[in-house]
């Protein structure tokens, strides 16, 4: 792990990163995959515009908390990416830096994607709007701007993919960090990297499999609450971290 050292501000500044980036991941698992996994499936039917415009327009609320979820979601990305270039920064600051980098544009990727389900929200919001315009349309676009966002978002997730994949490197370089967790990192990489080419590429490929693989990023977020927050008087060595 390392040896005592006086250099206080440097271990507050580790175990501080990681704490807060273990934070942020954290509120990702309480936000998002709520949206995802119990508010849309309510509103959303993808084979019927009918049924998931009405759905939506009677419960416009439900549906934009789902959007303010993804909102903090998006805005815990960034306070990832800058926490967790601050931890890895010891192993190799321009590859940290990269790394980070490739958060922030899967981040602005993401947040492009949200704006199809705003354009919803304010179509249902638009009265005159719903009077004048044919209800078949209405339904047919609420229902495109919601493949949109799914493509989009798809597409998003293949540079994350590459996000997880360097993350997992500087993770396996750390000598602060137990190797297996780069390894996990990587094989979330490669999970998401798969399964989001073979939306675009392979469409009639089967890659829900890899769903458990994706997790990696959730099982290294409990060892930066757990043990990275934790970490005192650590000593970071660069002659072995540096890559």
């Amino acid at each position: 792990m390392g040896s005592i050292t006086n250099h206080k501000e440097k271990e507050l500044s580790l175990s501080k990163a990681a704490l807060v980036a273990g934070i942020s991941l954290l509120v990702m698992v309480l936000t998002t995959p709520f949206a995802e996994f119990s508010i849309f499936p309510k509103l959303i039917d993808p084979e019927d515009a009918a049924k998931t415009a009405e759905n939506i327009i009677n419960n416009t609320q439900l549906f934009s908390v789902a959007l303010f979820l993804i909102l903090i979601t998006l805005v815990a990305d960034v306070i990832a990416s800058w926490a967790l270039y601050i931890f890895l920064k010891p192993v190799n600051k321009s590859l940290s830096l990269l790394t980070a980098w490739f958060r922030l544009i899967y981040t602005a990727m993401y947040f492009i994607a949200l704006y199809n389900l705003l354009e919803i929200v304010s179509i249902t919001k638009s009265i005159d709007h719903l009077k004048n315009t044919g209800i078949g349309q209405i339904n047919d676009t609420i229902l495109l701007h919601i493949k949109s966002f799914r493509i989009e978002g798809s597409f998003g997730l293949i540079v994350f993919g590459i996000y997880l994949v360097l993350l997992g490197y500087l993770v396996y370089k750390a000598s602060y960090v137990p190797k297996i967790f780069g390894f996990i990192l990587v094989l979330a990489g490669l999970s998401w990297l798969v399964d989001n080419l073979g939306t675009f590429l392979f469409p009639e490929l089967n890659t829900q499999f890899l769903f458990i693989f994706t997790m990696g990023e959730l099982v290294f977020m409990f060892w930066l609450l757990i043990k990275g927050a934790r970490m005192k008087n650590l000593e970071i060595n660069p002659k072995k971290t540096q890559v």
